[in-house]
């Protein structure tokens, strides 16, 4: 089994691309640092480190070892994390994995309450698409994700936010589409499509929006809306996307149009099962039960 101080040597070593400097910020000697890495390599049975005149690269097996090890070191200071705060009660951290939505202002307000009671929390959010928010909650990396729903998996727990969010078409402003106020599904039929990563792998189903998946006509994909403003801006297709993710107003050429009727989808709080959550995720998951109860203020 590897120990824990070698993952965070080889980890340091990658960022700085040197042994002698890693050497420097770990407060240990060249010759030590360079003797535990070659017993790592010895260990593993692989190179990991191809040592040039200049810097220090890392083989593949050693860009591999540095995803792994620092997923490990990651989970290791969640958990340390989360000791403390067992003993401080008001302080610790809270990890949320989320997709693009405007409901994560909803999400920023509760982080606001919470810091305003329990100024020792700290907040960290990850973003990214369902697929990787799932694969970290998975991993113990992440308390909770918000995502959209509906969802089936049974081996997660989901809280309703009692929130949805829009789709429609992100366009050029002054292509013939954009004279419209609203777009139907008959328009996905007739022009070319960029539709997020996961829809297009199939992890969001196109039935929920009654669409005939195969009779589109997709050019392309992205993993964030933002990179894909750019192809829309020359022309490649129209994004599939939620709305209030990218601003129309300005200099850009670009517009957005919802669906009529609308193409609503609700959003969750996901969980493991069976979790074991830290204090300060109690009181995440505590502020966010209360605030879903009271009613809205109008």
């Amino acid at each position: 089994m590897i120990e824990t101080r070698l993952l965070y040597y080889f980890l340091a070593i990658a960022r700085e691309q040197s042994i002698t400097k890693a050497a420097e910020t770990l407060h240990v000697t060249q010759p030590t640092l360079s003797k535990q890495m070659m017993e790592l390599e010895a260990q593993l049975g692989k190179q990991l480190l191809i040592r040039g005149k200049k810097k220090i690269t890392l083989t593949e097996e050693g860009a591999f070892l540095r995803a792994q090890a620092q997923e490990m070191v990651n989970l290791m200071e969640k958990t340390e994390s989360a000791f403390r705060a067992d003993e401080e009660i008001i302080g610790g951290d809270i990890y949320i994995g989320c997709g693009e939505t405007p409901a994560m202002e909803f999400i920023t307000e509760l982080f606001k309450e919470i810091q305003t009671d329990y100024p020792g929390i700290h907040f960290h959010i990850y973003s990214g698409d369902a697929d990787a928010v799932l694969e970290r909650l998975d991993k113990g990396l992440l308390d909770a994700g918000l995502l959209l729903g509906p969802m089936q998996q049974e081996k997660y727990d989901y809280i309703n936010i009692f929130k949805s969010d829009i789709y429609g078409l992100l366009m050029p402003r002054d292509c013939s589409l954009a004279e419209k106020q609203t777009v139907s599904i008959a328009d996905l039929y007739n022009i070319p499509l960029i539709f997020s990563a996961q829809t297009y792998a199939g992890h969001q189903r196109l039935e929920w929006f009654g669409v005939d998946y195969d009779s589109l006509n997709i050019v392309a994909t992205y993993n964030l809306i933002y990179n894909a403003t750019f192809m829309v801006e020359q022309g490649m297709g129209y994004a599939f996307c939620l709305g209030n993710l990218v601003s129309t107003d300005g200099n850009r050429n670009l517009a957005f149009r919802p669906f009529s009727p609308d193409l609503k989808i609700d959003l969750f709080i996901v969980t493991k099962k069976y979790q074991t959550f830290s204090p300060a995720a109690k009181i995440f998951l505590s502020y966010l039960r209360e605030k879903l109860q009271k009613p809205a203020i109008t």
